[in-house]
């Protein structure tokens, strides 16, 4: 009798991957994982010791994928915005991830490259190295937040995104001015939260870096 296959870990997170392409990280089960790989849950534990191990492998990823394509140039607020404008093209190609990253965050070879990257910038721009570790920690929460707030955005349908926008103009267009009159004054110029997403991006990341050049000697 043919035993059952045994499937190597490369095949076990392409696998998983493809799950998170279409549920979030709450609905993804070792066990789901197992019957699409047609194997049992201990097959699987001997590679990963639980779900938590798994998903930041399975983070790490697309972490190493971002960094293979990555080339440091400029000077360090330059680089900081390349490193992260490339990671967040990399979670947007598979949004589901980057809530996992988020959450779970990573502790591979592509989660060592990026902090390699960014505490290496960090110190070249002349911060003090007792401030360098500071620093870092909040431009990974806030690239964290960021990303995976815009992966929440991307995964929603056509439709849900229509039926969003008419309760956002109902919301914003239609609001009482004698009790919202900051918003009613307003209203034709607040934009929906899907809108210039990169701008936003982009802006948010650059007053972070304007705080960090103030702390520089």
């Amino acid at each position: 009798m043919t035993g059952r296959r045994r499937w190597s870990t490369e095949e076990i997170l392409d696998t998983a991957a493809e799950l998170l392409r279409t549920s979030d990280a709450e609905s993804f089960s070792v066990r789901k994982l197992a019957a699409a790989l047609g194997t049992d849950s201990s097959s699987l534990y001997r590679h990963f010791r639980n779900k938590t191990e798994l998903l930041r492998a399975v983070a790490d990823r697309i972490l190493l994928a971002a960094m293979g394509g990555y080339r440091p140039e400029g000077d360090w607020r330059q680089r900081v915005t390349a490193l992260a404008l490339h990671l967040r093209e990399a979670f947007g190609e598979q949004p589901q991830l980057a809530v996992v990253w988020g959450r779970y965050g990573s502790g591979g070879t592509g989660s060592r490259l990026v902090m390699e990257e960014l505490l290496q910038t960090l110190r070249a721009s002349g911060l003090p190295d007792e401030e360098v570790p500071v620093r870092y920690h909040r431009i990974v929460i806030l690239l964290a937040a960021l990303i995976a707030a815009e992966a929440g955005i991307s995964t929603i349908t056509p439709k849900e995104y229509e039926q969003g926008m008419e309760q956002f103009r109902v919301a914003v267009l239609g609001a009482d001015p004698d009790r919202f009159p900051a918003l009613a004054h307003f209203a034709r110029d607040i934009r929906p939260l899907g809108a210039d997403r990169r701008a936003a991006f982009e802006e948010i990341l650059a007053t972070q870096l304007a705080h960090i050049e103030t702390q520089i000697p």
